[in-house]
C-alpha cells in the first residue's frame, strides 16, 4: 500500500464538496461520534457551540522556566496518554475559576485527567530514565512505567533538553485565557470557530519557541544584531548581495557604513559595506 500513488480529480462542484467537510471537521471535531450532524443539526450546533467557543478560548503551551512558550499546543498535537489534543475537553461555557484549568480526555475508557504534552526526540516518544519510552508509561501522574519488569520507575522522568537549553523535568503545561495570555504579552492572534485550537495562532506557531520571533518565542532580534556588519560567517545569499545591498542604501541616500560596528576578524576575511 505504501508505495501506491492515489491522484484524484474533482471538479469545482466536487472541490465545493471537499471544502465544505474540510469546514466542518475543523469546527465539530469529534463531537458529532462520527456520524455527520444533518444540516439542521449542524447549524444548530454552530449557534450554541461557535458564541462560546470564540468568547472563552484557551491557549495551550509547553513553556520553559524563561516563560517561552517552546511548543504551542495545536489540535493534532499528541498528550501522554496518546491522543490528541482535539480528543480531550477544550470548550467550556464558563471558564473553571480554579487554576491550572484541567482539560481531561473524551476518549472512553482514557484516564487522562488533563492534557500533558510529551516532546518527540526526533520521529521517537523521548524515554524515561527507566530507559523505556513515554508511550509506556500510564497516563495517570506521575506516569509511572506500565512494564511489568520495569520495578524501578516511580515516575516519568526524562534526560530530555529542549532546544531552549532547559530541560524537561522544568517546563510545564500552561493553559491560559485571553487576558492571562495578553497580560503575559504573548500574541493572541484573532478570534477563530475552529476547535481545539490550543496555542496555534497562525503559520509561525508550528515552529519550535527558540526559532519563533515573536513575544511567545526568542523574540525579535535586536537593532544591533539587524545592523551588524556582514562577515564570511554569514549565509552565502548575504555574502553574495553585499554590493547590491550597499548600491541599494546608496540609492536611498543612506549611508551603508554609518552604525556599523566594524569587527576585528581573526583568521578570516571581513566583508563589510
Amino acid at each position: 500500500m505504501g508505495d501506491r500513488q492515489y491522484h484524484l480529480k474533482f471538479d469545482s462542484s466536487k472541490a465545493a464538496g471537499v471544502d465544505a467537510y474540510l469546514e466542518y471537521k475543523r469546527i465539530v471535531g469529534d463531537d458529532d461520534g462520527g456520524v455527520l450532524f444533518t444540516p439542521d443539526q449542524y447549524e444548530d450546533y454552530k449557534k450554541k457551540v461557535l458564541p462560546m467557543r470564540m468568547k472563552n478560548r484557551l491557549f495551550t503551551s509547553w513553556s520553559s522556566p524563561t516563560g517561552m512558550d517552546c511548543k504551542l499546543i495545536g489540535p493534532e498535537t499528541n498528550c501522554f496518554c496518546k491522543h490528541r489534543y482535539k480528543q480531550h475537553k477544550t470548550d467550556f461555557e464558563k471558564i473553571p475559576s480554579t487554576r491550572p484549568i484541567l482539560l481531561p480526555c473524551k476518549v472512553k475508557g482514557c484516564k487522562c485527567s488533563s492534557y500533558h504534552y510529551v516532546p518527540l526526540n526526533g520521529g521517537q516518544s523521548i524515554r524515561c530514565t527507566c530507559k523505556h519510552p513515554a508511550d509506556e508509561h500510564s497516563e495517570v501522574p506521575p506516569f509511572v512505567c506500565k512494564k511489568a519488569a520495569c520495578m524501578k520507575c516511580i515516575g516519568f522522568k526524562s534526560s530530555f533538553t529542549c532546544g531552549c537549553a532547559a530541560p524537561f523535568s522544568e517546563h510545564t503545561m500552561v493553559v491560559e485565557t485571553v487576558d492571562e495570555r495578553v497580560e503575559r504579552g504573548h500574541p493572541i492572534g484573532q478570534a477563530t470557530p475552529y476547535a481545539a485550537m490550543g496555542g496555534i495562532t497562525g503559520f509561525s506557531s508550528l515552529a519550535e519557541g527558540y526559532q519563533r520571533l515573536d513575544p511567545s518565542g526568542r523574540g525579535a532580534p535586536s537593532e544591533e544584531f539587524l545592523n551588524q556588519a556582514i562577515t564570511s560567517a554569514d549565509n552565502p545569499f548575504l555574502r553574495a548581495n553585499v554590493h547590491s545591498i550597499k548600491a541599494s542604501q546608496m540609492a536611498r541616500g543612506q549611508n551603508p557604513n554609518q552604525g556599523k560596528r566594524i569587527s576585528t576578524c581573526i583568521n578570516r576575511p571581513c566583508l563589510l559595506f
